[in-house]
């Protein structure tokens, strides 16, 4: 009995062992509050970004991933310039968005104001921002060396189940991950990241080239 006993208190200790790191338990709220200041307040003073991105799309049928470079500059201007095909961009010029794809007879146009896009959370960062009134039921988890958090945007709940933030201890963000209610998830992963690099307003401009007409909408997932 005593082995026995023995054997039972050995597996419960490593089926929590394996909770507890597959499943990490969210922070104390001052520990969680100082998390999610320190991320805003590394966003609210940076002037610009330079990184290395890989995004992937899972739904509808597609499993899809691509990468590329990520510029954005304060206040809300960005510009992903994908690895393949060459060309492809979508920018943000500070009035418009536009997403182009080499070959197409069309770019497509839309507000900035309009704009409801999985890479609008990173132009909010470039702007003021605070987690907490952007993320219903914020919750910050270890993750790592660094955080987790998540929560679901505001105005977004019909269409978000959960969006999750990876950052580090210094408060930046390395990975970012969008749950759709339908299943469908857009993981961003971020690396060499430099901030508060040059740039210029001009970085951002976009010309549709000769004989493409533009059209109104929002850009493909």
């Amino acid at each position: 009995m005593r082995a026995a006993g023995s054997v039972r208190i050995a597996l419960l200790a490593g089926l929590l062992s394996f909770s507890l790191f597959v499943f990490p338990s969210p922070l104390a709220a001052q520990e969680t509050d100082a998390i999610v200041r320190r991320v805003d307040d590394h966003y609210n003073h940076l002037s610009s970004l330079r990184a290395h991105y890989s995004e992937r799309y899972s739904g509808m049928g597609m499993d899809r991933t691509e990468e590329g470079t990520l510029l954005l500059k304060k206040p809300g201007r960005m510009r992903w310039s994908y690895a393949a095909p060459v060309g492809k961009v979508f920018v943000l010029d500070g009035r418009f968005a536009w997403f182009y794809t080499p070959g197409d007879a069309q770019a497509t146009r839309v507000p900035a104001k309009q704009l409801d896009d999985l890479r609008s959370p990173l132009r909010f960062l470039l702007g003021h921002t605070q987690l907490r009134k952007e993320l219903e039921n914020l919750t910050v988890a270890a993750d790592g060396s660094g955080y987790r958090i998540s929560g679901v945007p505001k105005g977004m709940e019909q269409r978000v189940k959960l969006r999750s933030l990876g950052v580090t201890a210094a408060g930046a963000i390395e990975r970012m991950r969008l749950e759709e209610v339908d299943g469908a998830a857009t993981e961003f992963v971020f690396s060499d990241l430099k901030e508060n690099v040059p740039v210029k307003d001009s970085d951002f401009a976009f010309v549709p080239p000769a004989g493409v007409t533009v059209v109104q909408g929002l850009p493909p997932i």
